[in-house]
């Protein structure tokens, strides 16, 4: 049996004793603190590393990255982001990990008498792995903090706006915080078709969680309010800054029919 042959046989038939090994190698050197549950998945994915060696060398497997590499690496992002973690956490990793699998792969070379050609061969192929594997972590952690990122400017959205039912036929929609245009097309997008599906007749809109507004989503509003007069809703706002007032007066816009109230109360009182 030729060198190489026993060392891929040793390397199936120990997968086990050798992933525990990295294991524990790279959480010493790293000085790493992990849970169980993360200890046994690296496990896991480094048996399957190893056997997936041995197995390619032993048989020439034209399967060149193993599954299971992929997967480890996307779920390593996704614990990370799921406890705020900084991806460079995962990145110190990478080092000592090639440092290590580097020294077993040698001081295995060395055992089994495998030349420098064979052993650096394999060498490439660890490195190349982990070059895969780091790349993937990055790219799927940012793809995953983009769409936490998404998924969390779409919620501000709807928080921005809420529609808050107080009587019969009556709903508020407080603004809060300031209107960007983002919000300005969420509020026509979502909240008016939500307003038209509701036995609503009338809707006060409260500024008075808003501080500033440009003269374009002022025109936006005034949009807001025309739409849903045509729907035969009558709409009132409040708390109207002066700054508000002054922005909507040089835009040029016409409020004269829309009623405004000081207060969401005095509007209750008179609306």
């Amino acid at each position: 049996m030729t060198p190489i042959l026993r060392f891929s046989k040793y390397i199936s038939e120990h997968t086990e004793t050798l992933a525990t090994e990295v294991v524990c190698a790279v959480m010493q050197k790293g000085q790493l603190v992990v849970s169980k549950r993360e200890e046994e998945r690296a496990t896991h994915m480094y048996y399957d590393l190893f056997k997936f060696l041995g197995d390619s060398l032993l048989n020439d497997s034209d399967e060149v990255i193993p599954a299971s590499l992929m997967e480890w690496s996307k779920k390593n992002s996704e614990m990370q982001l799921s406890s705020h973690g900084e991806i460079s956490e995962i990145i110190r990793r990478y080092p000592p990990t090639r440092e290590i699998l580097n020294d077993i792969v040698t001081e295995m070379s060395i055992e089994f008498d495998l030349s420098v050609q064979e052993n650096a061969s394999i060498i490439k192929w660890i490195n190349s792995m982990l070059d895969v594997s780091l790349n993937e972590t990055l790219l799927y952690y940012k793809r995953l903090s983009n769409q936490l990122n998404e998924d969390t400017r779409k919620e501000l959205l709807e928080l921005s706006a809420p529609i808050v039912p107080i009587q019969d036929g009556i709903v508020i929609v407080p603004i809060i915080g300031d209107i960007d245009s983002d919000r300005a097309k969420h509020i026509m997008e979502n909240v008016v078709p939500k307003i038209s599906e509701l036995d609503v007749t009338r809707v006060i809109v409260d500024f008075s969680g808003t501080l500033t507004i440009n003269s374009d989503i002022a025109n936006l509003f005034y949009q807001f309010g025309e739409r849903l007069g045509l729907m035969g809703i009558h709409i009132a706002v409040t708390g109207i800054r002066p700054e508000i007032v002054q922005t909507i007066i040089h835009s040029g816009i016409d409020l004269s029919s829309v009623k405004s109230y000081a207060t969401v109360k005095q509007a209750l009182g008179k609306f």
